[in-house]
């Protein structure tokens, strides 16, 4: 019998119908420098045009499985087919309707997302994207490598990385040619603030940015310091001596928004009233925190300055 609690890997594909997932996993199912003969288990989430050819697969030991409905995917299915099929990896071509909290709160324990990877059809990413906005927000910001297939020279790969940049910047963007010839994203972007100097100034307009790229990258703003305009939270719970401070974020919908804040260390935090709006001079460390209950970025105040609300109180990525 299988051991259930061992970890094992997951290679998720998400992408919306003929985008090019089950071609890419056909291909790599028939190429033994990528399949050496795990036993594998290919969870399929939707059916496309293009149907997979089992017998091309180069073991004979990858074992097709579907799951159509989405009140489906459960952690007792999942747990099933593992004991039934007892695989050494897993493959899920996911349905692009669906939206990933589905999977990452149904993987059974030890199922572990090795790679994410999304694939879109260039041709129709913005139309996607204008659409169906939550659902592309949703499959862009947790994915490792973006595909954008059937790429032609007269598009216009500012606007698509553009839409990309604004909801990862972490993910590569590889743009593969009609021809099959592939070309990987390499547009610079600068950050909207200059993390080298004294004091690094975060504008209103790109809180949103910089939380990101802290919360990314947290350990590159290690000792650094930083001002910025935030909204002071005071809640129970908070270890004497700290606060929360920062600013609720947009990314694609009102339905997403979130508190993005950070704890604050100052020996006069009990007199921060809560919902004021301040202006916070503040020195960054990466280091662990009880409030987080783990190592994160804490803050320590430097000064703070009382201020008004801002027109657009909630931050976003445009």
């Amino acid at each position: 019998m299988a051991n259930q609690t061992q970890d094992l890997p997951v290679y998720l594909f998400t992408g919306f119908l003929d985008a090019g997932k089950t071609k890419f996993i056909q291909e790599t199912l028939e190429d033994e420098r990528f399949h050496k003969g795990e036993r594998t288990l290919l969870l399929l989430c939707e059916e496309g045009e293009e149907e997979y050819r089992p017998d091309r697969f180069c073991a004979p030991n990858v074992f097709v499985r579907s799951i159509v409905m989405e009140s489906d995917f459960t952690a007792e299915t999942l747990a099933a087919l593992r004991k039934e099929m007892r695989p050494e990896r897993i493959i899920i071509e996911y349905n692009g309707m669906w939206l990933l909290d589905t999977l990452y709160q149904n993987l059974p324990e030890g199922w572990i997302v090795a790679q994410e990877f999304l694939f879109c059809d260039a041709g129709t990413f913005l139309t996607y994207n204008a659409n169906m906005r939550q659902l592309t927000v949703d499959k862009l910001k947790s994915a490792e490598l973006v595909v954008l297939n059937r790429y032609t020279a007269d598009m216009d790969r500012m606007e698509l990385h553009k839409v990309i940049r604004a909801i990862s910047r972490r993910c590569d963007i590889a743009y593969e040619f009609t021809d099959g010839h592939v070309e990987y994203d390499d547009i610079e972007d600068p950050l909207p603030f200059d993390i080298d100097a004294p004091v690094i100034e975060i504008a209103d307009r790109d809180y949103a940015i910089w939380y990101r790229d802290m919360s990314e990258e947290t350990k590159k703003y290690h000792g650094k310091t930083v001002r910025f305009k935030g909204r002071c939270l005071v809640r129970k719970g908070i270890p004497k001596g700290s606060f929360i401070i920062g600013r609720h974020i947009m990314t694609c919908c009102v339905e997403d928004i979130q508190f993005a804040g950070l704890v604050c260390n100052w020996d006069r935090a009990d007199t921060i009233r809560d919902d004021a709006w301040v202006i916070l001079t503040a020195k960054l460390e990466n280091r662990f925190h009880r409030a987080y209950g783990r190592k994160g970025p804490v803050l320590t105040l430097v000064n703070i300055e009382e201020s008004q609300k801002p027109e657009e109180a909630v931050a976003t990525f445009y």
